[in-house]
Order: structure tokens, then sequence, then C-alpha cells
């Protein structure tokens, strides 16, 4: 054996142990920990209602080639204007479902909510240090991302976010080059997400407080060193530009601030675009971690960072406002959290790691992410279970024809299954409340104006209507209006 090969036999046996060393080492067992939460957390999520409009645009796009900007799925709204403002990540969720129907769907969601929990990780751990105690704010964003998590461009959004945060901390704290990166991340964010318009705001804010100076007992700012400061305001600049690669332009861009400055009628009903309130388990959680902030700088002395302290205001307004924005405040306030706790517990030593034990926990933990992952039956029922799907299989079978009127909840559903059939309303704010839409259903729907007036406005031919809409006990009582069809989630009325 020759001498070269004695010398290079125990380095590559060292470089392979090395490798395996990191592969089964204790931040893989985390991420793979989080990924079976993120799957456990998923897997009964799968009929979001918004599900099927982004579905059916996105698969507009994919076979057409182009972009709508006007209403092609109801008969009410006569083509008005739309924004597309999430086109970009519509096409990738319609890709996923081509790729596997139902599956593929199921398996966008868990990889985009595994990769959220597992980039906040990352994240707690950069701005920690420690890998130990970054398990803590990872949990942070699962708990509050439980409002959100369900297959919607936000997804993509915070995604882009956490990433947008991560450079934003390296080219603060180590090479300002790192925030030459923000210009493509923001032309994407831009197609995928209004969440681009929060970038920017935190951007802008850590460029302000670069050039303030503060040093008191709680609070710390640090003046930047002019080359820092430009690099960001260069990157900034870019950002800026970067916005105007869009199909729409201009309008896009301004689409967020118009949507948080003023709802739609259909989006101020909605649950989740309510301003959150103290019953509900998240609201007190908000409260523990902004509580926890405050001691560990009182009691440890520990400094927070203006531009924590802007962000955190920021994301607890956004939260308080409207709950669904909890998925926001548990991204910014989770590694603040961390980097306050960092000295708290011993941090990870990659010389002292067991990658043994490591191993087997990671192999149990993919396992169990592979067996929780819903089977094809699973996910048929859970359409079942929250949409319409027999009641539009009535509706084919016995060719029903002539305007329909159905409850905005199942418009989504009936825009991507039964596409013969244009919609009166859905989930979409804009078009209904710009044409009046939205104001004259609302009035039909509760009974705020006689229910004959709109069914004649618009000649409806048959209603399909959720089973506990007050309509349901309305529609036998007047003449010419017949049941058809019922059943424990719908019900089909039809005019003589």
């Amino acid at each position: 054996m020759s001498a070269a090969s004695l010398a290079s036999g125990p380095a590559t046996n060292s470089t392979r142990i090395s490798l395996l060393r990191r592969i089964f080492s204790f931040p893989t067992l985390i991420a793979c920990l989080l990924a079976v939460l993120a799957v456990l957390t998923v897997r009964d999520r799968f009929d979001d209602p918004d599900l099927w409009l982004h579905l059916k645009t996105g698969q507009l796009i994919w076979t057409t080639h182009t972009i709508p900007t006007t209403d092609l799925f109801s008969w009410t709204t006569q083509h008005h204007p739309t924004l597309p403002h999430e086109w970009l990540a519509q096409t990738l969720i319609y890709a996923a479902y081509r790729l596997g129907g139902y599956f593929g769907l199921m398996l966008w969601l868990c990889l985009a909510s595994s990769a959220i929990l597992i980039a906040g990780y990352g994240l707690c751990w950069l701005c920690s240090g420690n890998a130990k105690v970054s398990f803590v704010g990872a949990l942070a964003v699962w708990f509050f991302a439980t409002i959100g998590l369900s297959i919607r461009p936000q997804m993509i959004g915070y995604l882009l976010l956490i990433a947008e945060l991560a450079l934003l901390h390296l080219g603060r704290t180590r090479n300002p080059r790192w925030f030459f990166a923000l210009p493509p991340l923001f032309a994407l964010w831009v197609n995928c997400h209004g969440s681009f318009s929060l970038g920017l705001l935190l951007a802008f804010i850590l460029l302000i407080t670069a050039y303030i100076d503060i040093d008191n007992y709680l609070l710390l700012s640090t003046p930047w060193e002019p080359r820092r400061r430009r690099a960001l305001a260069l990157a900034l600049e870019g950002s800026l530009l970067a916005l105007l690669l869009n199909p729409v332009g201009l309008r896009l861009i301004l689409y967020p601030f118009h949507a948080l400055g003023g709802m739609t009628l259909a989006a101020s009903a909605v649950s989740e675009w309510q301003p959150l309130q103290l019953s509900d388990i998240r609201a007190l959680a908000l409260l523990a971690v902004l509580a926890s902030i405050v001691l560990l700088v009182i009691v440890r002395r520990s400094q927070l960072f203006l531009h924590e302290l802007l962000f955190l205001a920021a994301a607890t307004w956004l939260a308080a406002s409207h709950r669904r924005l909890l998925f926001v405040f548990g991204i910014l306030a989770a590694p603040i959290l961390c980097r306050l706790l960092a000295n708290t517990w011993e941090t990870w030593d990659p010389e002292h790691d067991r990658p043994t034990p490591n191993a087997v926990l990671i192999t149990i933990a993919l396992l169990v992410c592979w067996l929780a992952f819903p089977s094809p039956a699973n996910l048929a029922a859970q359409v079942a279970a929250g949409s319409p799907v027999a009641a539009v299989d009535f509706i084919h079978a016995h060719h029903l024809s002539g305007p329909m009127l159905n409850d905005w909840p199942d418009g989504g559903y009936l825009v991507w299954a039964a596409p013969d059939h244009l919609v009166f309303i859905d989930g979409r704010g804009d078009p209904f409340d710009q044409t009046g839409i939205t104001q004259q259903f609302g009035d039909w729907a509760t009974l705020r104006t006689d229910p004959r007036i709109l069914l004649d406005k618009y000649g409806i031919a048959f209603c399909l209507l959720d089973r506990g809409s007050p309509m349901t006990f309305v529609l036998p009582l007047m003449p010419g209006w017949q049941l058809v069809y019922s059943d424990s989630q719908s019900v089909i009325f039809t005019h003589n």
C-alpha cells in the first residue's frame, strides 16, 4: 500500500464521521421534531374555504398563461376588475395539485408548515446563538401560527418574512453585503403575498434606528458605521424598484395598504379579521410573551434594542387589530425572546453531541410524519365534511340550470367544482363590495329586506344554502319555492 493511500485513509474516515455527526446532530433532530409537530397540526386542516379560489385561479393562470384582471367566476359582478395580488403563490399551489391531486396539496401544506417552523428555529438560533433555547422560540412561532396554517399564499409570504429577518440580522451584525439579497427577495414576495408591505416597514424601521444613539437601563440603539447604513439604504432603494416587477404595477404595491386601511364587508364579518379578544387563549399567550420580555429586561438587566421594541409594537398592534396576524406576532417576537433567554440554558456543543441516539430519534420522527400523513380517503372525507360536495353532485346529476344563489362561504368550492355554474358571491371581498353585491346579499341572508326583492331582481332559479342559514326556514314559505335536496350540510331550493 502506498504512503499516499495510508495518509488519505484516516482523513477520509474522519470526514465521513464528521459528516455523519452533522447529519445526525441535535439541530437536525430539532428540525425533524418540528416537522412532526407541523404534520400533526395540519393533517386535519385540508379543506380551507379559501383554498378553492386560489386553486382555481392558479389553474386558470397555468392553462391560459395569462393572469386574470377581471372577475371570471361570478355572474353578478359582470367581469368587474380584480387585482391578482397573489398570482404566483396561487400558481405554485395549483402546481402541487397538478403533480399529485389532493395528496400534492397536502404535501405542499406539510412542507410549507414545516419550513416555517424550521426557519423560525433557525432565525431564533441566529439571533440568540443558543440552539437549545431556540427550540422554545420555534414552539412560540408554532403556537401563534396555528391561527393560519392552511393552504394559502400567506404561507409563502410568512416564510419570506422569516428570510428577510435573517438577512437584516446578518447584514446588521456581520457583513452588510447580506442586505443586497433583499431586492430579489422583494421581487418574489410582491407577487406572492401582501405581507411584503410589512417587510418594507420593518426594513425602514431598522434603517431609521441605525442613526439613533440610545444607551440607558432598558433600551439600546447604537449608530451604525456609514458603510453599513449606505448598504441598507441602497438595498431598500433596490427593493422598492424590485416591487415594480409585477404584472399590475403600482396598484399591486398599494393593495395591502388599501386592504388593511379599509376592510371589505365580507372580510370584516370573518372571525380571523376580527380584533383579538381576551377570551382567545392566544391573546393570553401574547400577553405572557410580552410580560416575559419585560421581566427579562428588568430582572436580568438586559437591554432591548430599539428596533426590537418597534418590531414588537408593530406586531402587537397588528395582532390586536386582526386575529389572523397573530401569525406575524409569533415570527417577530420569538427571536427577541430567545435572545433575552440565551444565557439561561447552556448552548449546544457539537463536540459533546450524541449522533447515535439522535439518529434513532430522527428515524422515529420521520416515521411518525409518514404515518400521520392523511390518506386520500381521509382528504376526500375532509372536503366532503367542509364543502357542499354531495350538493354539487346533485346539481350536476339533475342538470339544474339558470342563475344560482349560494352562500358566500361555499362560493370558493363552487368556483372549483362547478365551473359551469357561475356563483352569486364568494370569499373575495373587493369585486362584490365595489358592485354592491355584498351588501345586498347580507341584507337578504339576514332578512333585513324582503327576500323576494333580491330573488326577483336577479331572476334566481335555484338556491344552494348552508343547512343553518336563516333563509332555509323562509324559502319553503314563499310561493313557487320548493326543497329538492337536503343533507347534513347543504340544502337546495328551486323556483317553479
